[in-house]
């Protein structure tokens, strides 16, 4: 007998966030994910059987999606993982599920949820934490790589369709802004980045991009990226271990490493150079006691988004545009998650109606020895144009999906071979 699916269940899919809007920038840090958890928290969720799961960790949120109905299970996993207690996370994270935590991962990948709005940045984070946890897991779970796939598309529709991106204002490029704004003589400056990670790039690129000829050198604890970087944007780089010393000469020291606990502190300033410190990581890398040297200033993450109101203004008029695409292919995945709850009943349904076509066809090949292509594709068409029929009735009409399968069950197997039983 056919097990029909549950149509009346809807997704487990589910999202716990922690975000800039309730947690600060050092509150953030506590709860932030790096890429060396990955496999421990993978095998943790699979070893007590909670299903998949990934986490997008970014200097602006931290966020567990995943499609177990456990979630609360899977958060307390993580923070087993991250070294951190329940309770102290559940105080700051904001739980959504099934349609709602859909459209908030829409609403995050649209750059709508992003501190600076329209911040593309996040939907590249996105694609590569997921890849980082289906490559670790060794498969990908249907319902997460459709929601991946979709949350693309709204991206790019939305980079492409509405000026929600225009007047760039990622925390990169946040960070040059604040320079141009604040700083004298630029070009006259020594510029020194340390950490090539994605911010750390984006900078360069935008320092590259709007600063003639800017006097910049990078330096990053893997030799061999550092020099990668350097070659790409043609710009020098220093040996780690001389950091130190380049310091010294250093006006404006960018800071973009992903290091669990602060790498700089006042000590790396004795001289009482007059130094700009920009510090892009989360949690921060750079000590507030470097603030103790009064020519040493000291700008965080969150201070660089107070920068930029003026274009935020001008991106919130473009919401509504972005906000009609997110409904429009949100409406087309939930009609995919429609589909595919309901598939196993329709497949039943056309394996039916193929099975009493086989019969007929062997009866009538019985009878007249021969079967013409033409009756074959005309069969065909009309099992297909039927099953159609059924398809749409039971998609547009889930509550009577259920009632419906078993009664077409019911008409097209039990009683059509109890009838071709009697007579054969």
């Amino acid at each position: 007998m056919l097990q029909y699916s549950n149509i009346h269940q809807t997704s487990n899919f589910a999202v716990l966030s922690i975000s800039y809007e309730k947690a600060d920038v050092e509150t953030r840090g506590k709860f932030a994910f790096f890429d060396d958890n990955i496999k421990n928290f993978v095998t943790r969720i699979h070893n007590v059987d909670l299903g998949d799961a990934f986490v997008v960790s970014t200097c602006n949120r931290t966020e567990i999606y995943t499609t177990s109905p456990n979630y609360l299970l899977v958060a307390e996993e993580y923070c087993k993982t991250i070294g951190v207690h329940l309770t102290d996370f559940l105080q700051f994270a904001n739980i959504l599920t099934k349609e709602e935590a859909l459209t908030h991962l829409f609403r995050v990948a649209a750059g709508l949820e992003s501190q600076i709005i329209g911040d593309f940045e996040i939907i590249g984070q996105i694609k590569k934490a997921y890849s980082r946890f289906k490559k670790e897991r060794q498969n990908s779970n249907p319902y997460l790589e459709r929601a991946i796939n979709a949350a693309i598309q709204i991206s790019k529709r939305i980079k492409n369709e509405t000026g929600i991106s225009n007047g760039a204002a990622s925390v990169s490029y946040a960070a040059v802004h604040y320079i141009l704004n604040n700083q004298k003589k630029i070009t006259e400056k020594n510029i020194l980045l340390l950490g090539v990670g994605e911010i750390g790039q984006n900078t360069v690129e935008n320092l590259v991009k709007h600063v003639y000829q800017p006097k910049i050198k990078i330096a990053n604890r893997t030799q061999e990226k550092a020099e990668k970087i350097s070659q790409k944007y043609n710009i020098p780089h220093v040996d780690y271990s001389d950091f130190d010393q380049e310091l010294k000469n250093t006006d404006i020291l960018i800071v973009a490493t992903g290091a669990k606990h602060p790498i700089i502190n006042k000590s790396h300033f004795p001289n009482g150079k007059e130094t700009l410190v920009i510090d892009l990581s989360i949690p921060h890398n750079v000590e507030k006691d470097v603030t103790e040297n009064e020519n040493v200033t000291l700008i965080d993450v969150d201070e660089l988004s107070k920068q930029i109101q003026e274009t935020i203004q001008q991106r919130e008029k473009e919401i509504p545009k972005a906000e009609k695409i997110i409904k429009e292919l949100t409406k087309e995945f939930l009609e995919w998650e429609k589909k595919r709850k309901l598939a196993p009943n329709i497949h039943h349904f056309k394996a039916v109606l193929k099975n009493m076509e086989r019969n007929e066809m062997h009866n009538f090949y019985k009878k007249n020895k021969y079967i013409n292509i033409t009756d074959m594709e005309l069969s065909d068409k009309m099992i297909q144009k039927i099953t159609n029929r059924f398809a749409k009735f039971i998609i547009d009409n889930p509550l009577k999906a259920e009632e419906i399968s078993k009664l077409m069950h019911e008409i097209l197997v039990e009683q059509p071979n109890n009838e071709f039983n009697e007579k054969h």
